[in-house]
């Protein structure tokens, strides 16, 4: 076997064994490790210490292996949302090609629905840059979904109404809310602006949890009649970018090729 070959897949033991420690909730032993990966016990071992090295692995004082340095520096110099908006914004662009409407991605900061990334509309009704307009999240769909999921808590006190056709009050929030996760996304239909839709779908992080609605929204002549079946596709993209977000699947140690159970030279 050729030398290059040899170091393929060296590098493939190493990426799976960094990829199991990063998607661990909580360290992981030794044995935890060479039980996932099905390699050698010395094979685990060498891998491990030339992670370790490079700053990709570390050991805590029980002897299990966390994360290493290297992640916690690329995560103190890079803003979190950014990433995530870097990692959204092919299917965000796909989703405006397909729907020709406004595409919004948001997230939740504090008590507040923050939007981080738009795509306009094609067309000219409904080209509205919404990134520096602040709304009450039960207004909105992006807002919607952040509450609905948990992601947000709904403030104390009497809810403010842009419209008639604004949730009343926290009952008919939560209401609502369990309607769109039992159907998969959240709508809203004049709710903020009278002749305004918006459809909003979760996107999940790596524990599961909701780190950002993404949705589209437009002219209710436009989107009314299609509500279901947009949700339907921005459900579709949503779920796509959830598992790129979450990384690649851990594998399954039975179905491991061939090339898991050989020794590392």
């Amino acid at each position: 076997m050729s030398e290059a070959a040899t170091g393929t897949r060296a590098l493939d033991r190493a990426a799976d064994l960094v990829a199991t420690v990063v998607h661990a909730d909580e360290p992981i032993s030794f044995a935890e490790l060479q039980d996932a990966s099905g390699l050698a016990k010395s094979t685990t071992s060498r891998l491990l210490a030339a992670l370790e090295r490079s700053g990709l692995v570390e050991r805590v004082e029980s002897g299990s292996y966390v994360a290493g340095r290297l992640f916690w520096l690329y995560a103190a110099r890079h803003d979190p949302w950014d990433e995530l908006v870097r990692l959204a914004r092919p299917a965000m662009e796909r989703i405006g090609a397909d729907t020709g409407e406004t595409v919004h991605l948001s997230v939740a900061r504090g008590d507040r629905v923050v939007q981080v990334a738009q795509v306009d509309a094609t067309y000219l009704l409904g080209t509205r840059d919404w990134t520096e307009i602040e709304v009450p999240a039960h207004c909105s769909a992006l807002g919607k979904v952040l509450l609905a999921w948990d992601a947000l808590e709904l403030p104390s006190g009497v809810l403010e109404r842009p419209t008639p056709a604004t949730l009343p009050d926290a009952d008919a929030v939560r209401r609502d809310g369990r309607r769109a996760r039992d159907r998969g996304w959240a709508v809203t239909e004049d709710e903020l602006e009278i002749g305004l839709t918006g459809i909003a779908v979760p996107v999940f992080g790596l524990r599961g949890d909701v780190v950002a609605a993404l949705g589209i929204s437009g002219p209710s002549a436009r989107l009314a009649d299609r509500v279901d079946e947009l949700g339907r596709q921005l459900l579709d993209r949503s779920t796509a970018l959830s598992s790129l977000l979450r990384g690649p699947a851990r594998t399954d140690p039975a179905r491991r090729d061939a090339r898991t159970q050989e020794v590392v030279a």
